[in-house]
């Protein structure tokens, strides 16, 4: 690993996890009961068997459940059996039942089992969440299974290649709304003896039913929801809810067959008015699925829940969280709408990946999160096109391929750049692991190696091979190879030898070219932002897509598709006295490090204003020589050169890779005052004209290029504290102060304004944040408040709002307080500090969902000095790691980075910085 620091993590045996193959499921009859007012549910699960091997011992998953007596009734024997026993193992989450006469071999038997549960708060399993109306806390219960939470909410076969169909009955109060994947097929209060017809072809529903207390008043009433059976399907896909929601509504027509579906998204009464927006996402984007992959929706109908308390979003009748799902109408951020707008398309993606087609186990993770739909969610936003044409009708000003650059690839490269990384396809033996890859590199790897091989065999035959593997795993699972052999059907291309090792191994190529009188010579070798790999540590061969841009004799430039590097080194004709750039728009999941006298032809041809490079390209020069540059392999200084050059850059993407490369070295040297201060002054000196070419105001006419640049130059001059910038948006905040007025904070301004208020202001403004936090219109500006809250100096509010985000905030915003904290150079350490004082609090808080592993991330993966690194190895050594283990060694090499960077290079930047005009 990073260090070869080992922590805690005990061996496992893959059989220890995995299911038994004796006993595979067919269909579930479920039964849920849900009682809202006491926080509990029960249930009884019927579930359909084919025994592949004789047996008298029933294996399953379950947690955290109580669990009644188990009958099974053998079609062979023909008779029904009581359990001899249920020994429930609390590590490997399972239940091993035994009866006293084996199952006989091809037979077919019928398990049923009842089971009780609490609605906790752990944003796993089926769990509530709280809302608030009139001053009163109400709440609702809702599922989230993904990885290997159904267990949690019933017992069952929880494994994604064990997949079955399910029919749902709920009960609940009539007051309430249920939810579940399918369409309800009946409803029907549930009154004594009047209800006995309805219960007499179920008996155990009837006999559950009856050991239910009804009153006289409505609110003591319950109600039967049955659900039509799904299709097969894994576990961890079937979804149902249970509160009072309100709906918006609307549809559309696939056009492969004409037929017309339902479509809903819920809230609760105080958020419906805010998902307009996501639910118009979702209609057009579906059709438009539809016809790139040529599969129709399965389904006839999708919901989406919007959920105040949730740890990610996902699923076959979505559910997500509020920040990713709505909108004010009347007030809209435009970075909001974009991220609804990718998680809606992203989530509508998951219809195909991952609910029609499923990997068999979680080490293809990759083919539901990485695979085309992330790319598509990532590459069209708004995920309601399938080509550049279609896309520049709806959304043109996005620009969502470049996008892809900032929001996937440089994460990608970023972590996959360390020696904690991991492969794409990762062994997952057991649930510890399978809940920490889902990382950005299942998801930001993933998407990116499948947009470098559609770039490499075309989009069109690419989609085409997309479509010829999803029509072959049609609710079937599937593995790597399945996905290779779609696309290799449609472009004759051997895909394996292509892409494999961009799957199964770690890491990624460094292409090193150096100029000769006839052409350039490439070689490549592992990237690792330690600086250059050890040969143990440079042994994988990558077959890399060149794609290099020359300019031909008319000076315009052309893209070689066919060049490809698959072994260490090669020569390449080429003429060297025009521009030329390796990696043409950005496409490849690799850094290209050009000679110094190169790289300034390149920089000075990109800061042209009609230059042959494209946007792609200037985003892709800038990451790549920063982080070139950070390795050791050129001096930092000439990053920051390069920014100089492209001081007149007009494009908001190359704006936003230059402000966010300065934020990350100021983050480096967060203890180191004079360099801290002065890559400010350089980030404002390089903002501050766009702030006084485009002013503060925001007009309907402006495109989304000017808003999201003008938003971006005014935080940075901020960061850079210009006075008159400064000074602008705290009399904004002031004049909401003093009259509640917010007309004067626009809303793609109210984050920086935020800041600047309670950073600038004093006790007066850090109270009106917890306000806002805790009342917020918009879930924007309950964002902006805990970004606000945690942007002080003030040591003093620091702890207010460490002790305000122990006790008050929700869960799921808890990360958010830690990632602002952390990131806060005032207040980095104190975070530090408050994390290994409640580390068992916060463990215990979260253990059971994807929250750990991002808080031990960004409570210490921060810091900068090898006293942190080796304090923190220290503070792990007694700890057992195994649920975080990926996030603890990556953690550990971010530290080891940024200490390696200070010691390297903070001269050399010291000096570049003190010799600027």
């Amino acid at each position: 690993m990073s260090s070869g620091v080992a922590a805690a993590e005990p061996d496992v045996n893959s059989e220890d996890y995995r299911l038994p193959t004796n006993i595979k499921p067919k269909h579930y009859d479920l039964t849920i009961r849900t009682d809202l007012e006491k926080h509990t549910f029960d249930g009884f699960v019927t579930v359909d068997l084919d025994v592949l091997k004789e047996t008298s011992t029933i294996v399953l998953n379950t947690s955290q459940l109580k669990l009644g007596e188990a009958s099974v009734y053998s079609d062979a024997l023909k008779t029904e059996q009581i359990q001899s026993s249920t020994d429930v193992n609390t590590k490997t989450e399972r239940a091993t039942i035994t009866f006293g006469s084996a199952l006989p071999i091809g037979s077919k038997a019928k398990l049923r089992i009842g089971f009780t549960g609490e609605l906790d708060t752990s944003m796993a399993g089926y769990y509530r969440s709280k809302w608030t109306e009139d001053g009163k806390a109400k709440y609702y219960g809702l599922t989230q299974f993904e990885p290997t939470a159904a267990r949690k909410a019933f017992p069952c076969w929880d494994e994604p290649l064990l997949k079955a169909t399910f029919a749902v009955t709920m009960i609940s109060r009539e007051s309430t709304t249920n939810l579940s994947n399918m369409p309800a097929i009946s409803e029907e209060v549930y009154v004594p003896g009047a209800s006995a017809d309805s219960l007499s072809k179920t008996p155990d529903l009837a006999k559950f039913l009856a050991g239910l207390t009804i009153g006289d008043q409505s609110q003591d009433k319950w109600k039967i929801t049955r659900f039509d059976t799904t299709p097969p399907m894994s576990t961890y896909i079937v979804a149902w809810a249970n509160g009072e929601f309100a709906y918006l509504e609307d549809s559309y027509t696939s056009p492969l067959s004409g037929k017309k579906r339902p479509l809903r998204i819920y809230a609760t009464k105080d958020h419906i008015h805010q998902a307009q927006f996501a639910l118009d996402v979702k209609k057009k984007s579906l059709p438009l699925y539809e016809q790139v992959f040529d599969v129709e929706y399965p389904l006839p109908k999708l919901d989406t829940l919007v959920a105040s308390d949730f740890d990610a979003a996902w699923c076959y009748g979505e559910l997500g969280r509020t920040t990713a799902f709505l909108v004010d109408p009347e007030k809209a951020e435009l970075r909001a709408k974009m991220k609804i707008a990718d998680t809606q398309c992203h989530e509508v993606a998951h219809m195909w990946f991952g609910n029609i087609t499923t990997m068999s186990w979680w080490d293809n993770l990759y083919l539901n999160e990485g695979n085309y739909p992330e790319w598509v969610s990532s590459i069209l936003p708004a995920c309601i096109a399938v080509d550049v044409l279609i896309l520049e009708k709806i959304w043109p000003e996005w620009k969502p391929e470049s996008r892809f650059v900032n929001m996937h690839l440089v994460r990608a490269l970023n972590q996959d750049a360390q020696l904690s990384s991991h492969p794409i396809e990762v062994e997952c033996p057991d649930a510890n692991k399978i809940n920490q890859i889902f990382d950005s590199l299942s998801y930001s790897k993933a998407a990116s190696v499948l947009r470098m091989l559609s770039s490499y065999v075309g989009e069109d035959r690419f989609l085409k091979g997309v479509s010829i593997y999803l029509k072959k795993h049609l609710y079937a699972n599937s593995v790597t190879r399945d996905l290779w052999e779609g696309v290799a059907e449609s472009t004759g291309i051997d895909v394996p030898k292509v892409m494999d090792n961009w799957v199964s191994k770690t890491g990624f190529p460094v292409i090193s070219v150096t100029e000769t009188d006839k052409g350039i010579h490439v070689r490549q070798d592992r990237f690792l932002s330690s600086g250059p790999a050890d040969p143990k540590e440079n042994e994988t061969i990558w077959t890399v897509p060149l794609q290099i841009l020359s300019v031909n004799g008319h000076g315009e430039a052309v893209i070689d598709k066919d060049a490809i590097l698959d072994e260490r080194e090669k020569m390449i004709p080429l003429d060297t006295s025009k521009p030329f750039k390796l990696n043409a728009n950005t496409t490849g999941l690799y850094r290209v490090l050009y000679t110094p006298e190169r790289l300034a032809k390149t920089a000075s041809e990109a800061a042209k204003e009609n230059s042959v490079f494209t946007l792609n390209d200037r985003m892709g020069l800038v990451y790549d020589t920063m982080a070139l540059s950070k390795a050791g392999f050129t001096k930092l200084s000439s990053a920051l050169t390069l920014m100089e050059i492209l001081k007149d850059e007009k494009e908001f993407l190359v704006r936003d890779s230059i402000a966010g490369n300065l934020t990350n070295l100021r983050g480096v040297w967060f203890e180191h005052d004079e360099i801290r201060e002065k890559l400010g002054e350089f980030a404002r000196d390089l903002f501050l004209p766009v702030v006084k070419r485009l002013g503060f105001e925001y007009s309907p006419s402006d495109s989304s290029d000017t808003v999201a640049l003008r938003t971006l130059a005014i935080g940075t001059a901020v960061t850079g504290k210009d006075q008159g910038v400064v000074e602008e948006l705290r009399g904004r905040f002031k004049h909401y102060l003093d009259t509640g007025d917010d007309s004067k904070i626009p809303a793609d301004l109210v984050r920086q304004i935020y800041r600047v208020a309670v950073r600038y202001g004093g006790r007066k403004e850090y109270d009106a944040m917890r306000e806002i936090y805790q009342k917020p219109k918009t879930p924007t500006a309950s964002q902006a408040a805990i970004a606000a809250m945690c942007s002080v100096d003030d040591l003093e509010l620091a702890k207010e709002t460490l002790d305000f985000m122990k006790t008050q905030a929700r869960d799921q915003d808890v990360i958010w307080f830690i990632a602002q904290l952390g990131w806060n150079h005032a207040t980095r350490r104190l975070m530090a500090q408050y994390f290994k004082d409640n580390y068992w609090d916060l463990y215990k808080r979260f253990e059971g969902n994807f929250t750990l592993t991002y808080l031990i991330k960004m409570s210490l993966g921060t810091l900068s000095t090898q006293r942190d690194y080796d304090e923190t190895v220290e503070f792990f050594k007694d700890k057992d790691t195994s649920k975080y283990q990926l996030a603890y060694q990556q953690m550990l090499d971010n530290i080891k980075d940024r200490l390696t960077v200070i010691e390297r290079s903070t001269s050399d930047v010291l000096q570049w910085l003190q010799g600027r005009k």
